[in-house]
């Protein structure tokens, strides 16, 4: 299969040509805030939308369906984007993730929301797959990518910081649905700006594509039934027994995934995406930054509102430079990919920074002020910028241009798994402990998977970047 590009090198373009480039960057970015919105903005809102709904009972479903359902179709689209080319598919995830939104905004019951909100997460998991792999087809030249993506991880982390601010500030002034209004008008701009200005890039085969239903369908069993199990693992009693259950369904669907992808002319998850020993070690990486950078996200703040009496105010303020930092050390690699030979000294160091602020945090913390606290996350954030966009970069450019958003969506897909894995198993640990305990063997476990993720980083070659 080869691919017929609509978008060369903005270097070489004339001035109007860059111009459109640029304005579907910023479509992208619109896109990628959206997601950012989705996620966090319900953070600060959703005491007070259980409270009027009466539906405590069911308060964390409201977020696990929404990253149930994302991490589920994210496989599926980055595959679909492969086969017919990513822009309608962007278009269409926008579309449903503001139907989404609009409809949580209107919810009469917890069981609505949780729907919508499960609606949301396939919209989200559709724009996961394709808004950031769409740059491959902008930008062919990893080195010149790699400074666009920071644009795009810099629009993420600003808007995860900004999200729980603007959630809580609407809630105030307007009441809790006026929240959910914001992505629907984000995306009216964001439709606009792509359908006007980003390229339709077709992939060209020398068949028609077809869809591999089976695999599709064994996909979403296998992630779908891991991810329930993990929610509900967590419980205890006959959620135990279900739980089991869920995992064994996973085992099996993954076993008939392999022997069904194996006889088909155009799978879902093509398998020759792990032939490549680089591949699936960064595979292993993502699945374990996922884990220290939620675990990080998710228990700090328990860890200094239980053990160190600091306010929400303050746990707000110590973690904000944490997303603030991902942004500034994804700035900094983009300057710096193209001047090495060897680029994955880059995500080494990132490994090295996320490792010593963890080390510090275990170490210190207790004694640290809140300035202390802000400078130990904001280096965990740092290093975190070196990690996350080398991770989807060089999956596109280690995976054939064939299986470029193929490869991209599994490393999406795994840091969803990993932060999910991580949050749930420390989650148990500090039942079954105490808050303390448990948050501290997780911050050890983490600094020893910052040198695991140090070790299969620098493994990862990269042997075909153009001069």
């Amino acid at each position: 299969m080869a691919v017929t590009n609509t978008a060369s090198d903005p270097a070489r373009e004339p001035e109007h040509e860059s111009k459109r480039v640029l304005l579907a960057m910023t479509g992208i970015c619109a896109v990628v805030v959206l997601i950012a919105f989705d996620l966090t903005i319900v953070v600060n809102i959703l005491p007070r939308v259980a409270n009027e709904l009466g539906g405590m009972a069911l308060y964390a479903w409201v977020g696990t369906a929404y990253l149930l359902t994302s991490a589920v179709f994210i496989p599926i689209f980055g595959r679909l984007g492969d086969l017919f080319g990513r822009k309608p598919f962007i278009l269409v995830s926008v579309s449903i993730m503001a139907l989404g939104s609009l409809l949580c905004g209107l919810a009469q019951s917890m069981e609505q929301l949780i729907a919508f909100r499960a609606v949301q997460g396939l919209g989200g998991g559709m724009i996961t797959a394709t808004a950031f792999t769409a740059p491959v087809d902008l930008f062919p030249d990893p080195k010149r990518r790699i400074k666009w993506q920071a644009l795009i991880s810099t629009s993420f982390a600003v808007a995860s910081g900004f999200g729980p601010i603007l959630g809580g500030a609407l809630t105030d002034m307007f009441g809790w649905r006026a929240a959910f209004f914001v992505t629907p008008i984000t995306a009216i701009i964001a439709l606009v700006v792509l359908w006007r200005f980003l390229p339709r890039v077709r992939p060209k085969h020398s068949r028609p594509p077809t869809i591999d239903w089976v695999g599709g369908a064994l996909l979403v069993v296998m992630v779908g039934s891991f991810m329930a199990g993990l929610e509900l693992g967590m419980g205890a009693g006959a959620r135990i027994g279900i739980a089991a259950a869920c995992f064994a369904v996973c085992i099996g669907a993954a076993v008939l995934l392999v022997v069904v992808e194996r006889r088909v002319r155009m799978p879902m998850l093509p398998l020759r995406v792990f032939a490549s020993r680089e591949i699936r070690f960064l595979n292993v990486v993502a699945l374990l930054v996922g884990w220290v950078m939620f675990f990080l996200l998710f228990y700090g703040p328990l860890l200094f509102q239980t053990e160190m009496g600091l306010s929400p105010s303050e746990t707000g303020l110590a973690l904000a430079p944490m997303v603030a930092m991902i942004s500034v050390g994804s700035i900094i690699n983009g300057r710096l990919f193209g001047r090495l030979r060897q680029p994955q000294a880059l995500m080494a160091v990132g490994c090295l920074l996320a490792m010593l602020g963890v080390l510090l945090i275990y170490l210190l913390a207790e004694r640290m002020s809140v300035s202390g606290l802000m400078m130990v996350y904001g280096l965990c954030g740092l290093g975190f910028g070196f990690l996350v966009p080398n991770l989807s970069l060089f999956a596109q450019i280690l995976a054939a241009q064939r299986d470029a958003g193929t490869a991209s969506a599994l490393i999406q897909t795994l840091r969803s798994l990993g932060s999910a894995l991580g949050t749930t198993l420390i989650g148990m640990l500090v039942a079954r402990t105490s808050v303390k305990t448990g948050i501290e063997v997780g911050l050890l476990f983490a600094a020893g998977l910052c040198v695991l993720m140090l070790v299969l980083s620098w493994q990862v070659r990269i042997r075909n970047l153009p001069a």
